[in-house]
């Protein structure tokens, strides 16, 4: 009884260890990206971020406001930037931009700042930041997608 109790929790810790190194699908090299789609979904982050930081300086005005809801747009807030982050990260910089490429320094850079502005967009309601991010995008963007 103690063997097949003993192995059962062998079998079981070796489960649980290759289940944390199972990756996303996207990490797999099957040749399957859609960089564009990727753009998009960053610039909806970022509308969708503007979006929320926008209902909170407004719900902030209120005398007396709802609390509840300041407290869902500002996890929402949160969610789309740490979102955008893991767009940024796992696959433009872990998948797709590499270390011979052209312009690599530049479109690194862009990314960093993609990263940068929306940390500070978790940590503010600042609209410059919104900017900044926009303008970071389509720096990649143009840059990227450059022939």
């Amino acid at each position: 009884m103690k063997k097949i109790c003993l192995s059962f929790l062998a079998g079981f810790f070796c489960f649980l260890i290759a289940a944390n190194n199972v990756t996303a699908h996207c990490e797999i090299p099957c040749g399957i990206y859609d960089d564009q789609v990727r753009i998009s979904m960053i610039s909806e982050h970022i509308t969708t971020i503007e979006k929320s930081m926008n209902q909170i300086m407004e719900i902030q005005k209120e005398k007396k406001h709802n609390s509840n809801q300041l407290i869902r747009w500002v996890m929402n807030k949160e969610n789309h930037a740490k979102e955008l982050q893991e767009i940024v990260s796992q696959y433009f910089m872990t998948q797709r931009i590499k270390f011979d490429a052209n312009d690599y320094d530049k479109k690194i850079g862009f990314l960093h700042q993609m990263l940068v502005y929306a940390m500070k967009c978790k940590q503010t309601t600042d609209l410059g930041n919104i900017q900044k991010l926009q303008e970071a995008l389509k720096g990649f963007e143009a840059l990227y997608f450059a022939k």
